[in-house]
């Protein structure tokens, strides 16, 4: 059986957003935080979740990622914001 894929979000500590994939969320934050995730994040410290959403299949959450990444800056706070409502 095929592990489910979660889309997240990340705020960096400059402020900026970071769009990833896989199927542990919270173990592949960890990854950014010690260096071994995205050469974008490191440095961009702190790091925090603020989005999350379950994809299904790897297929599915690539997808998502895609059509996430083309958002605006306003339509991904406006993803995030309607998160939290």
């Amino acid at each position: 059986m095929e592990k489910s894929w979660y889309l997240y979000i990340l705020r960096c500590g400059d402020g900026t957003l970071y769009t990833g994939i896989t199927t542990d969320v919270d173990r592949r934050l960890e990854a950014h935080r010690s260096g071994t995730g995205a050469k974008y994040t490191r440095g961009r410290g702190p790091l925090t979740v603020v989005y999350r959403e379950a994809c299904g299949t790897h297929s599915e959450a690539l997808k998502r990622e895609l059509a996430v990444k083309s958002l605006s800056r306003e339509q991904k706070e406006a993803l995030i914001a309607q998160e939290r409502a």
